[in-house]
């Protein structure tokens, strides 16, 4: 069973300033780029947006929205009127934050075996009014030298790791600017285009399993 942590293992953001046309439009076009880059790795198809709504001077309202894409592409131009459409009645000059991009990704065992995951990888666009945020997350422990108990994989890492690397080193390319490794958390830590190697006692690294893992 793969174990997925509350809270991610690691994280990469990259800060798109002084966008030529900032805004819903350019963040939905850089996250079907960036798909396509993730998708080439098995790392991410999407299949749903999510996104809270925001009014200025107020913060946060606490309203979400979710669109099922079904066979909708994101970049199609209708999608930005349709995520729009979806704005709270009751709050007419409310904005769409952060939007991320959920579906399901492929991860391989200690045989080769092929598995797919929901939410493998999340992916996040935030676009603002010259700017445009985005961040890659990882939840499982696939990715790094050790699972969530503390106990080498060796073949899993190897399996699943390169593929996480190159992907990165992708949207490197397709953004035209270096990936910002993440903050460490409980359960890991972003290093270079991969998850930075556990520290070792007894062959063992550290068991994360007293926290809430699922």
């Amino acid at each position: 069973m793969l174990m997925r942590a509350p809270k991610e293992s690691g994280s990469w953001s990259w800060n798109l300033e002084d966008v030529e046309e900032p805004g819903l439009e350019f963040a939905l076009m850089t996250a079907a780029r960036m798909c396509a880059v993730l998708e080439k790795h098995g790392l991410l198809v999407p299949s749903s947006l999510e996104w809270a709504w925001f009014q200025t001077g107020r913060g946060g309202l606490g309203v979400h929205s979710r669109l099922n894409l079904l066979h909708r592409s994101l970049d199609d131009p209708a999608l930005p009127a349709a995520l729009r459409a979806c704005r709270p009645a009751g709050h007419p000059r409310a904005e769409i934050g952060g939007i991320l991009v959920l579906g399901s990704g492929v991860w391989f065992d200690a045989g080769g075996e092929r598995h797919t995951e929901y939410r493998l990888v999340e992916l996040m666009v935030a676009p603002d009014e010259a700017d445009l945020w985005v961040e890659l997350s990882v939840y499982h422990d696939v990715w790094g030298q050790c699972d969530f108990r503390g106990e080498p994989h060796p073949t899993i890492h190897a399996h699943n790791a390169p593929r996480l690397a190159s992907a990165l080193q992708g949207l490197d390319h397709v953004l035209g600017i270096a990936a910002e490794p993440g903050e460490p958390t409980y359960y890991g830590r972003a290093e270079g285009y991969g998850m930075g190697a556990s520290d070792l006692i007894d062959g063992r690294g550290p068991d994360l399993t007293d926290a809430a893992i699922g």
